[in-house]
């Protein structure tokens, strides 16, 4: 009688039940197919570099792979182009610069360039880029200067927002522009170019725009005339005096100040030979009186 054979049982052994029901823990599967790997490609990276030779070796490898990337012709950056920028201030932007050409496209920080380019105080705003053909591009939006800033360090071209462009050594350099005096009178340089806007009528006698107190601006002429104007709204006070120049020659006449701080009530100054002609003739009315 021959033997029986054993039939196989296809239930699984406990073990492998075990390691099964063990698989299906996310936390598990996480660490066998990530953190493992991971922990050995780290330990294998602290052997590498725990050995000092080594260490070197490598990264004047990497080095040496840079360099010859960095070499090649489609990299080269030959040429720099500026454009926007006046005379003078190309000739700034290129000592800013600093560049010694031909260079690497990776050996410039176009990034930092610009910064440099954008710190120059006649640069409102720059764009630095590179362009096929190995050039480099600097794109220069300049300050227009549209006003003539005195204050106690000297004088300054400001643009329209008070910033300073440039010095400039003497007044008639820019007869052209309008001279602003006193303590932060480039923070209302718009107010000011309306103000001299309005005195068109009298602009060649304009001498200046003085700020008096960082509040309010006083309008100087020539032969010592002054127009104060007040603290808000100076456009419609300075209309009213232009009003009163046109209908009555009012800055013509013996007079050295126009007070309209009081924009509804203005007072006006005589000068010293205007007062005592008008007390002269007093004298002589009441003389006659008598």
């Amino acid at each position: 009688m021959l033997p029986m054979k054993q039939r196989h049982n296809p239930a699984p052994s406990r073990l492998k039940y075990r390691l099964e029901r063990l698989w299906l823990r996310p936390g598990v599967r996480f660490m066998a197919l990530r953190g493992l790997p991971m922990a050995v490609i780290a330990c294998a990276g602290l052997l590498l570099f725990s050995d000092a030779e080594l260490r070197a070796r490598i990264d004047a490898a990497v080095a040496d792979m840079r360099d010859q990337i960095a070499a090649r012709p489609e990299l080269a950056v030959r040429s720099l182009k500026v454009t926007g920028a006046s005379p003078r201030l190309l000739l700034r932007v290129k000592q800013v610069a600093d560049l010694d050409l031909p260079a690497s496209s990776l050996d410039l920080d176009v990034a930092a360039l610009r910064v440099r380019v954008v710190n120059l105080p006649a640069v409102e705003d720059a764009d630095v880029r590179l362009t096929t053909g190995g050039t480099l591009e600097i794109g220069i939006v300049e300050r227009i200067p549209v006003a003539v800033w005195r204050n106690e360090e000297g004088l300054f071209l400001v643009d329209r927002h008070g910033q300073a462009v440039a010095r400039l050594n003497q007044r008639t350099d820019r007869p052209d522009l309008p001279l602003i005096v006193g303590e932060a009178a480039n923070d209302m340089v718009p107010e000011a170019l309306t103000i001299m806007r309005l005195a068109e009528g009298i602009d060649d006698r304009v001498r200046g725009l003085q700020r008096v107190g960082a509040r309010r601006w006083d309008l100087v002429l020539d032969r010592n005339q002054v127009i104060r104007l007040p603290e808000t709204e100076p456009g419609p006070a300075l209309n009213r005096v232009m009003a009163l120049h046109q209908a009555e020659d009012l800055l013509e006449r013996d007079v050295r100040v126009v007070d309209m701080r009081d924009g509804e009530r203005p007072v006006l100054r005589l000068s010293i030979d205007a007062v005592e002609e008008l007390r002269r003739l007093r004298t002589e009315m009441q003389g006659e009186d008598a």
